[in-house]
């Protein structure tokens, strides 16, 4: 298994995964890749971190995977599973206070970074609410902010229940963030509401962006079949007349994980239709597994 930056990718930023089967009470993030790396190890995969990905190639009946640094590895099989990364907010100054005030996760870490300041919380999804439920029991006031007119357009119920029990969080609707303000770390956001134009100025000594993601699959576009978001395409989907990469199938239908190349599979986030939570994709990388398996035999041979 190689890996960029740390085991667990989006989920493992997670504060808090409640919907996870066999953790009624919930896990955070960190915690829930930490043990899989634990039971991953007990059956003698290997792991290295950090070790990213760059390209994709066929060579001499194999799929080699060059890495950042120079080196590759060749293999009969791959799965992909690279996930997604975080939307940044267009605006001035943006990355200088990225390296101080802004975060793309609400764990622990962050937590006691901003415990008892005032925050922000940007997004309208599920991982926004997470942040912001998360962030109320340690800031001292947690505005969210939200661009859509409701808060339960693109939110679980629970989680909107929650946050409207919350006394000290403030949720803005219709409401962007236009103008970045401190010094060398954040001290306020200016937002604008869509429908009235009105400004305002927020307290904020961080602020915590969840506006969505984007699928980190840029690295194969020559190689693999992506639909028009830039998600890899599997199954049927590759087998699209429409879609590049065609050949790598040798004219046979590919397996419900396959990618356009033979032999290549996507599970996750990454994927195109995939429903974008920790159990689907954590089904989907098992299933993906025996795919290989069934891979290996259809091709004849055994391998990896």
């Amino acid at each position: 298994m190689l890996d960029g930056v740390a085991t667990g990718g989006q989920a493992g930023t997670s504060s808090r995964i409640e919907n996870y089967l066999g953790f009624p009470s919930g896990i955070s993030g960190s915690e829930l890749a930490g043990r899989a790396v634990i039971q991953a190890e007990k059956f003698g995969a290997r792991i290295n971190v950090p070790a990213e990905a760059i390209a994709l190639e066929q060579r001499d009946g194999h799929h080699v995977v060059k890495l950042d640094g120079g080196s590759s590895i060749a293999a009969r099989t791959v799965i992909i599973a690279t996930g997604a990364r975080y939307r940044r907010l267009d605006l001035p100054r943006m990355e200088q206070f990225e390296e101080t005030s802004v975060y793309y996760a609400a764990t622990q870490v962050e937590a006691r970074v901003c415990r008892n300041d005032p925050v922000a919380v940007v997004g309208g999804g599920n991982s926004a609410g997470q942040a912001t439920v998360f962030l109320a029991q340690h800031a001292a006031r947690v505005r969210l902010v939200v661009r859509e007119d409701a808060l339960g357009r693109n939110m679980l119920r629970y989680l909107v229940d929650r946050i409207e029990r919350l006394g000290n969080v403030e949720v803005l609707c219709d409401t962007e963030v236009r103008e970045l303000r401190g010094d060398d770390t954040l001290e306020a956001l200016v937002v604008e509401n869509n429908r009235t134009g009105e400004r305002r100025t927020l307290a904020a000594r961080a602020m915590f962006v969840f506006i969505g993601v984007q699928p980190h699959a840029r690295w194969l576009a020559d190689q693999l079949a992506l639909d028009d978001n830039g998600y890899i395409r599997t199954g049927a989907d590759a087998a699209s007349p429409n879609t590049a990469g065609q050949a790598g199938q040798a004219g046979r239908q590919p397996l419900p994980l396959e990618t356009s190349q033979s032999g290549v599979f996507a599970a996750g986030d990454v994927r195109s239709g995939s429903v974008k939570r920790v159990a689907s994709a954590v089904g989907e990388g098992a299933m993906a597994v025996r795919l290989v398996h069934d891979h290996l035999q259809q091709v004849g041979g055994s391998g990896q």
